[in-house]
């Protein structure tokens, strides 16, 4: 009888044995996985990277945008003969003429004030 218990009882130890070593490597999976979430640092640090290489190729692609649309004024402007180059900005400032009329009132203002600071000197 005891042989009976002896080898039934071998298989069972085996398999309890695999099923420990099992639950061992599964509880281990989870600890590291718990401590990647704790570790607030290397979270943040990531973070940080992932934001940072997203503005770098967002400002990359602006950067393109900003190049053809320079490019593209550059043409357009080689192509207009000065005098309507002239005509278009006179026209611009007589439909809308207070961005020059503050722009030269700022210069005014400007030269006024250097000129009160060095005859106090």
């Amino acid at each position: 009888m005891s042989d009976k218990n002896g080898s039934a009882a071998k298989p069972d130890l085996v398999a309890l044995r695999q099923d420990i070593r099992q639950t061992r490597a599964e509880l281990g999976e989870t600890v590291q996985a718990l401590a990647a979430r704790a570790d607030v640092k290397a979270r943040a640090r990531e973070q940080v990277q992932e934001t940072k290489q997203r503005v770098l190729t967002q400002a990359a692609v602006m950067t393109g945008r900003v190049r053809e649309a320079a490019a593209g004024a550059t043409g357009r402007v080689r192509e207009t003969p000065p005098r309507e180059l002239a005509h278009q900005a006179g026209e611009r400032v007589r439909a809308n003429p207070m961005p020059t009329m503050l722009l030269i009132a700022g210069l005014a203002a400007a030269a006024g004030i250097i000129l009160i600071i060095r005859g106090r000197r």
